[in-house]
């Protein structure tokens, strides 16, 4: 006769577990070994536990640059902001001094006497407004066109926009002077603005964006009749707002802040833009103790800038993080 004993489940599941464990340690000895598996932990930490070797690492590699990158961004242009409420001896003393004293208005009258700011704010809005519309449309036209538009010698074409992004804007400033007062554009607004109408980078940046869109969406789209603007206008433009506003900012603060064309086409100060009348400060107020007056003129030069800048960042962070996967 046979006797049969039947041992308790829980004994089962303990043999079971203990073989358990013995397996995981043993794979995680081996990864320990080959070098797939990293962990950084303190003598005293726990497993699975991160200690403080990582996270100096994560601050020495990721948050002191950019916390240094934006240091020597900011700090300049605090000083200037500053500067332009203090005295001319707090500047030019030996000892940094960066809070004013007796903070004032004095510069940014002064600024405002000497020189028409109005009058030449205006003119850069203009120029920067009608410029920046005009090049941003050639721009989107022509990445659509080098895209999905079939003819000969596209990459002919594409590799000398290629070409023009290599050359210096200043190997064209003598042929374009000739050219412009030849057709009676010495100071006038569409003098300013012709030259630099072409834009290689806005055509190259939304050529290599528009590659990337799904092209079943076109296809589909072609197949309900939609022609080439329908389908630029409802598809192509809506997916790509956030490209598109990064090339409007590039674009805006290229023409804001166009500085050497609009100081060789024009001499009148009634179609001189910003950048040019704040050297114009600069050759009346020669003196250094006049640094408050041009550090105000430069803040009423870049005002604008960071306000459009504050308005389309949200796009811009949009466009860089555009296809991330988490």
């Amino acid at each position: 006769m046979s006797v049969t004993i039947n041992r308790p489940r829980g004994d089962h599941r303990e043999t079971d577990t203990a073989h358990d464990d013995r397996a995981r340690r043993r794979t995680l000895s081996k990864l320990l070994k080959r070098g797939s598996l990293r962990h950084d932990r303190t003598d005293n930490a726990p497993i699975g536990v991160v200690g403080p070797t990582s996270r100096t690492r994560t601050l020495l590699g990721g948050y002191l640059p950019l916390i240094l990158a934006s240091l020597a961004v900011l700090a300049p242009l605090a000083w200037m902001v500053l500067g332009s409420f203090k005295g001319s001896s707090e500047i030019v003393n030996q000892n940094v001094v960066w809070l004013p004293h007796d903070p004032n208005w004095d510069a940014y009258l002064t600024a405002s006497q000497r020189v028409n700011f109005p009058r030449l704010f205006a003119n850069s809005v203009l120029v920067t407004a009608v410029g920046a519309t005009i090049k941003l449309v050639l721009a989107v036209l022509s990445a659509y066109a080098l895209v999905f538009i079939r003819f000969p010698f596209k990459r002919v074409i594409f590799m000398f926009i290629l070409a023009a992004l290599m050359v210096p804007a200043q190997v064209s400033m003598l042929p374009n002077y000739i050219l412009i007062s030849g057709m009676g554009g010495v100071n006038t607004y569409w003098g300013i603005i012709l030259p630099g109408l072409g834009t290689a980078f806005g055509t190259f940046l939304l050529r290599q964006h528009f590659m990337s869109l799904p092209g079943e969406v076109l296809e589909a789209a072609k197949l309900d009749g939609a022609g080439h603007l329908s389908r630029l206008l409802r598809i192509v433009v809506p997916i790509s707002t956030p490209a598109i506003a990064t090339v409007a900012l590039v674009t805006i603060v290229d023409e804001w802040n166009s500085y050497l064309w609009p100081l060789v086409i024009t001499n009148d100060d009634t179609r001189m833009t910003l950048p040019v009348g704040l050297t114009l400060l600069k050759n009346i107020e020669g003196d250094p103790s006049a640094y408050p007056v041009l550090m105000a003129g430069a803040v009423l030069v870049i005002v604008l800038v960071i306000v459009i800048f504050l308005f389309l960042q949200r796009y811009i962070v949009a466009g860089l993080t555009q296809g991330a996967v988490d």
